[in-house]
């Protein structure tokens, strides 16, 4: 099912064709997964050729990062943060159980929906999942048990999980000071303060000795952010 709906994704989304760029982040993206009880799975990671603030998972194992949330971040554990999130998505199975509830849908394009509400409504498909949103958030219990996720995969990494909460602070602050600009991100992943305030709760339960000395940056992140940013974009993306 996973792999279908990554097939539409291919299909209906601009990607980076970029080697390199794939590359780190699927490396950084392998470094967590192997990490959960879902290490079996084979996993895949993909850069969305956008300058919108996005990032989503597929059931299966299969996860998405917009090129404009990583230009966003400032440090690796930032986009480590935001990966890991999406990997607890995979592993809770929070898509699959949406999709359980919501009989009827057409499961052909209800993965295409879930990811991308707004592709389904341009492309004139008159699905009503997609109208009614059913599959465009995770609740907010959904959001927070992804966000633990996210911060034990990173402690266990050895990564600084500060990066969960300040990414979700540049995100605010951008929300903040451009109304409107990060409607995409916000449509699909509610994000208020005591979101930034929960997750400084679970990264507080952890010695203070242990979390000492993890990684916050580094500079193959940052060439990796700056080819990212060096990268045209693609004439797919520019007719989305």
């Amino acid at each position: 099912m996973g792999a279908n709906y990554a097939a539409q994704v291919s299909k209906q989304m601009p990607l980076v064709d970029d080697p390199a760029s794939t590359a780190y982040l699927t490396e950084l993206g392998n470094t967590l997964a192997k990490l959960t009880e879902r290490s079996d799975l084979v996993w895949h990671f993909a850069i969305v050729d956008s300058k919108d603030v996005n990032a989503f998972a597929v059931p299966g194992g299969y996860i998405y990062v917009n090129r404009g949330l990583i230009e966003r971040a400032q440090t690796m554990a930032q986009v480590a943060g935001v990966v890991g999130h999406e990997i607890g998505h995979v592993v809770r199975r929070h898509s699959v159980k949406q999709m359980e509830k919501e009989k009827g849908a057409s499961i052909g394009y209800a993965g295409l929906c879930i990811v991308s509400p707004q592709t389904c409504r341009d492309a004139g498909d008159v699905i009503s999942v997609a109208a009614n949103g059913v599959f465009a958030k995770f609740s907010r219990d959904d959001e927070a048990e992804a966000d633990a996720e996210g911060v034990k995969l990173l402690v266990r990494a050895g990564i600084d999980p500060h990066g969960i909460p300040q990414m979700f602070r540049i995100l605010l602050d951008e929300r903040k000071q451009t109304p409107g600009a990060l409607d995409t991100f916000f449509a699909s992943h509610p994000l208020e303060e005591d979101r930034i305030a929960a997750t400084n709760a679970l990264i507080a339960q952890y010695p203070a000795a242990q979390l000492k000395g993890m990684v916050v940056d580094g500079p193959r992140f940052q060439e990796f952010k700056q080819r990212l940013q060096s990268l045209p974009v693609s004439k797919r993306a520019s007719k989305q």
